[in-house]
């Protein structure tokens, strides 16, 4: 009996062993190795050579980042917009023009580990620290001291701690990701939000998730794709089957719970923010969506949505002019106050005159 236990044991091992190798030899066959993207993206112009609206590379200094820019030629506040995982930019194709028809200088850049010459190879790199930092280097890099600000998913979650951190930003919108200190609570504490962020685990541990979303050609990432357009597909998929573009982006949660060293900052915000969720998301639940309101000092409007999770592809006719409104409203100049004015007292000259000659 207990020969046919080692036997079973080694069997299963050898089984499991062979899996592994099927696994990682399929994710690597399907990597593209000729990093056409990378290319791409290196020929790119920077804003200066564009006409104010195309697809460019910012240079930081550092890093570079590819972005999509849009009215950089008008003369309205500027907007930042932050992608979450796993796309990129081109998650705000639909926003991009009603934003710069509306007056705006509007940037999209591919955050860290998704532009090809913003990607580092070592986790702590995508702590974020980093992130905001970039964000405000993207800002800087164009002369903008204030900015609005519009993220999701990730993108949000940035968003969160940039808008806590500096007082730079004209109002937030975030998509998906409620405020930070919400969401951390109801992970904490929250059994039906623990079970939804189970996924977590599996995208922190090393080398596993790269070869599943890789394997048999990313069938499993493109069936993440499927409310969005072909456009957004082809690039989202070009981007990330290049050797190492799915370590750096899974790399943003192998950081996420690394201490913000000298971090001290409130998690109220005076910042006009916007809101927006999807009722059927299901990476986030209602409870850490409501337990949100408490944080705002500030104006604060939510908006909940018959939608999932990718809200700019399946409600961009309904997010995107939300976005739009919200923006201009904290633009709007304040209303004066009309003054008030008391009411002339008009005066009878006979009953003067009887008042004045009376004993």
């Amino acid at each position: 009996m207990l020969k046919f236990v080692r036997r079973l044991a080694l069997l299963l091992l050898l089984v499991g062993v062979a899996a592994f190798v099927v696994l990682g030899i399929g994710a690597l066959w399907s990597l593209d190795w000729s990093r056409a993207h990378s290319n791409a993206a290196i020929e790119l112009p920077t804003e200066a050579q564009v006409d104010g609206t195309g697809i460019v590379r910012i240079d930081v200094g550092e890093r570079e980042f590819r972005a999509r820019v849009a009215g950089l030629h008008n003369t309205g506040t500027p907007v930042l917009l932050l992608h979450g995982f796993p796309e990129t930019s081109a998650m705000w194709s639909p926003l991009l023009e009603p934003l710069a028809a509306a007056g705006h200088r509007v940037v999209a850049f591919d955050q860290r580990g998704y532009s090809p010459l913003a990607r580092p190879d070592d986790v702590a790199d995508y702590e974020i620290p980093h992130l905001v930092g970039d964000v405000l280097a993207v800002a800087d890099h164009f002369g903008w001291e204030q900015f609005h600000l519009v993220g999701h998913d990730w993108g949000a979650a940035v968003g969160w701690v940039t808008v806590l951190q500096t007082r730079r930003v004209l109002s937030w919108s975030a998509l998906s990701i409620p405020h930070t200190a919400a969401f951390a609570d109801a992970l904490a504490k929250d059994p039906e939000q623990q079970r939804r962020s189970r996924y977590f685990f599996l995208f922190r541990t090393p080398w596993l998730p790269e070869a599943l979303f890789a394997f048999n050609d990313f069938s499993l990432l493109k069936r993440m794709y499927e409310p969005m357009s072909e456009a957004q597909k082809a690039e989202y998929v070009s981007v990330l089957s290049e050797p190492g573009a799915l370590t750096a982006a899974l790399n943003w949660y192998r950081a996420m719970n690394a201490p913000q060293r000298g971090a001290t900052f409130s998690a109220r915000i005076e910042t006009p923010t916007l809101f927006i969720w999807g009722s059927n998301d299901p990476a986030v639940i209602r409870v850490a969506v409501d337990g949100q309101r408490q944080y705002f000092d500030g104006p604060f409007e939510a908006h909940e949505l018959n939608a999932g999770h990718w809200l700019m592809e399946e409600a961009p006719d309904q997010v995107g002019p939300l976005i739009v409104d919200h923006i201009g409203k904290v633009d709007a100049p304040p209303q004066p106050i009309a003054p008030q004015i008391e009411p002339v007292l008009e005066i009878n000259p006979t009953a003067l005159e009887d008042a004045v000659s009376a004993p």
